[in-house]
């Protein structure tokens, strides 16, 4: 049996971390440097939202300098505690479950099959996977719950001679483009919608047509990007992170491998079905992400024990390597979590949603249109929720966009654009630091690598926006 095990860099941990450190200095210089200042809030059918017109300047809170390093500490006594919890006790039982597959030959096995039956047509595969994640995230808003799925399209990049940067493109990226290019997902396009009290389907034309030129582009940066790194391997910006953990082609199998992958195979079709049935059933979507993490661990140890691939003290030595192998991700994903805790304690946060609301007085059509983008922008550093987002600032905004002649289907358009692609850009964005966690790849050589794409998504949504406002009401 082998000692294969899913774990971070120490490169790209040490990366990641500092980035995450100077980021953390940042928000506690902000946090000092600006005023204090809160807006009263109310609930609306379950949701917390900010009461326009009622920001008050407060007197600074006295937090000591010191607290800073136990921010990441301290996330698990805030309000975030509980889904920081989930997330963390996610990753690891993601890490230890894909351990027992990689150990006992499950994983190399399902990708040497593929690859035999692909490795002619690996371009139309690279697309159609693609399609999968990004029509989950458009369609059912589903952007963390297919994290799982982040470490097979890994090996299956590996083993059709690309690199772990691909296999996070092909899953993550698409996904979270998916989300972005909402088409009729209920957690961004159904609360904006509803709070801009624009009818839930409405302009689903014009969001088809813009998810098909954002897949047109994912696909040609894909495209252009692997078939570059197959002219010259070593032009992967993770070229050294994988040649630490090579890819073997001449490969044995231990008896009962097939039966397993069988197993595994038939209980993971369970997935999609739980991710669709979330949808429709809103107290099932609330526990979706533990419970696919449980269903991981349940079909690993269930897939090699039933075949005797491995018996459970192997079974079970294997899961706790895992777990150590990405347990390094947790600090980081703390040290994230605690930049948006630094800047809530010290009350600042309102004061920067303030200060942008008020920039919107004066303003032409456009400037107002360009302005509602930017600050959805920058508000998603902090909240990476996108509905929790959503009732914070599009009840100060829409009053605005009102008054300046601009339909509220631009404003909740402005509002998909900035939440959507930049949660693929922000540390600060859960989602994007388990998968990094769950991959050789550390955060700046993902911004690097991805910025250029991020770059042609800001000219794409902001020509977007532009043909939605000169086309005016009629369209809607």
């Amino acid at each position: 049996m082998n000692q294969q095990s899913l774990k971070i860099g120490k490169r790209s941990f040490i990366l990641s971390l500092s980035v995450l450190l100077a980021l953390m200095i940042l928000a506690a210089v902000l946090s000092y440097a600006l005023p204090s200042g809160l807006f009263d809030r109310e609930i609306l059918e379950g949701h917390e939202r900010v009461v326009t017109g009622t920001f008050h300047l407060l007197d600074k809170p006295k937090i000591p300098l010191w607290r800073i390093l136990t921010a990441p500490f301290e996330v698990f006594l805030s309000d975030d505690a509980a889904i920081v919890g989930i997330i963390l006790v996610f990753l690891l039982l993601i890490g230890g479950s894909f351990t027992i597959l990689l150990s006992c030959g499950m994983v190399a096995r399902l990708m040497d099959r593929i690859t035999k039956r692909f490795h002619e047509s690996r371009y139309r595969l690279l697309m159609l996977i693609s399609l999968f994640f990004m029509l989950f995230g458009s369609v059912f808003g589903i952007f963390e719950e297919l994290i799982i799925m982040v470490p097979f399209c890994i090996a299956l990049a590996r083993r059709l001679g690309w690199d772990s940067m691909t296999g996070l493109g092909m899953s993550l990226l698409s996904s979270g483009l998916g989300f972005g290019a909402a088409t009729i997902n209920p957690f961004t396009v159904g609360v904006a919608q509803q709070l801009a009290g624009l009818s839930a389907f409405s302009a689903i034309g014009l969001r088809i047509l813009i998810f098909a030129t954002v897949y047109a582009v994912l696909q040609l940066f894909l495209l252009r990007y692997v078939k570059k790194i197959e002219k010259n391997p070593s032009l992967s910006p993770v070229f050294k992170e994988d040649q630490e953990n090579p890819v073997s082609y001449d490969l044995t199998y231990p008896p009962g491998v097939d039966r397993g992958l069988k197993i595994f195979g038939f209980g993971l079709l369970l997935l999609p079905a739980m991710l669709i049935a979330g949808f429709f059933i809103p107290a099932l979507s609330s526990v979706l992400f533990p419970l696919i993490a449980l269903l991981f661990v349940v079909l690993s140890f269930g897939s090699v024990l039933i075949s005797r691939v491995m018996t459970f003290g192997e079974a079970g030595k294997a899961f706790l390597r895992g777990m150590a192998g990405v347990a390094p991700a947790v600090l980081l994903i703390l040290m994230a979590m605690s930049i948006k805790l630094i800047m809530t304690r010290s009350l600042v946060m309102d004061y920067l949603l303030y200060q942008a609301s008020s920039r919107f007085e004066g303003l032409s059509a456009v400037g107002g249109m360009l302005l509602l983008y930017l600050m959805v922008l920058l508000m998603n550093f902090f909240i990476s929720s996108g509905s929790a987002k959503a009732f914070l600032v599009l009840p100060l905004l829409l009053p605005l966009t009102d008054l300046l002649n601009l339909h509220r289907q631009v404003a909740v358009q402005a509002y998909l654009f900035g939440d959507g692609f930049s949660n693929l850009l922000y540390p600060t964005n859960a989602a994007l630091m388990i998968a990094l966690g769950l991959s050789a790849v550390s955060y700046p050589k993902w911004l690097r690598w991805s910025l250029p794409l991020q770059a042609v998504l800001i000219a794409l949504s902001i020509g977007w926006l532009f043909v939605i406002h000169l086309i005016g009401p009629g369209l809607f």
